[in-house]
């Protein structure tokens, strides 16, 4: 099998988990603090694959200072994005309670949580497609942090769309998309990074890192911290 296609497909499975968190969300009556407890272990799975996964990845292959900036403009550039996101409606788009604004209250605020997810899910999968390139397999370590940090993001924010009024087809198109583009941006990560230097590789999977522990700081620890308060940690 072609090694781009392998990339594509590392991708999917990893996305997958979002639908598969979103029908368990929408369906299933699960308990907030049960919600938030496992958002908190989808949480620190990813906050270890980006220790020792990427950002040691990075550093082994570029050394401190493009690690440390990579990670520094990756963080950055989540976070103004997701500013502007959020001014919109998509602040608490991983939040499973009474929080998410409906489209009455708020029009486009849709349009703009499906942004948001887009953008939480872009850089994760891009570096399970650029770690093909080393010619080795794929990072199992990090395909499985996403995947499994996926299925509370997929079923927290689905538990929140269906409690702000949004339909099953909605939420179920949504994250299916979500899965499908996931696919594709591991694919895009192998095919358009094929050939680049180390050091670019290294600063790549150090801007991931980044707006990757930007995602987690920003929409998934409140997420955890506020119904699972101390054990969150």
């Amino acid at each position: 099998m072609p090694e781009w296609l392998q990339a594509g497909l590392w991708g999917l499975l990893a996305g997958s988990a979002l639908l598969i968190g979103a029908v368990a969300g929408f369906f299933a009556r699960v308990p907030r603090k049960v919600i938030a407890s496992i958002m908190a272990f989808g949480a620190g799975l990813l906050l270890s694959a980006v220790s020792f996964d990427l950002v040691a990845e990075a550093y082994e292959q570029a050394g401190l200072l493009p690690t440390a900036l990579g990670a520094a403009v990756g963080a950055l550039a989540y976070t103004v994005a997701n500013i502007l996101l959020a001014r919109r409606g998509a602040r608490h788009r991983k939040r499973s309670g009474d929080v998410q604004p409906s489209e009455q209250e708020q029009p486009g605020s849709g349009t703009a949580i499906a942004v948001g997810a887009l953008l939480d899910g872009v850089p994760e999968s891009v570096v399970i497609g650029a770690g093909l390139l080393a010619g080795g397999p794929v990072s199992l370590v990090t395909v499985v942090a996403v995947f499994l940090s996926n299925v509370p993001e997929g079923l927290s924010s689905a538990a929140g769309m269906r409690r702000a009024g949004r339909s099953r087809r909605y939420v179920f198109l949504l994250w299916a998309a979500i899965a499908l583009v996931s696919g594709a941006a591991a694919l895009a990560g192998y095919a358009l990074l094929g050939g680049a230097p180390p050091a670019v590789l290294a600063t790549i999977t150090a801007l991931a890192a980044g707006a990757i522990l930007a995602m987690i700081t920003d929409t998934m620890v409140p997420e955890a911290f506020e119904d699972a308060h101390s054990w969150s940690a």
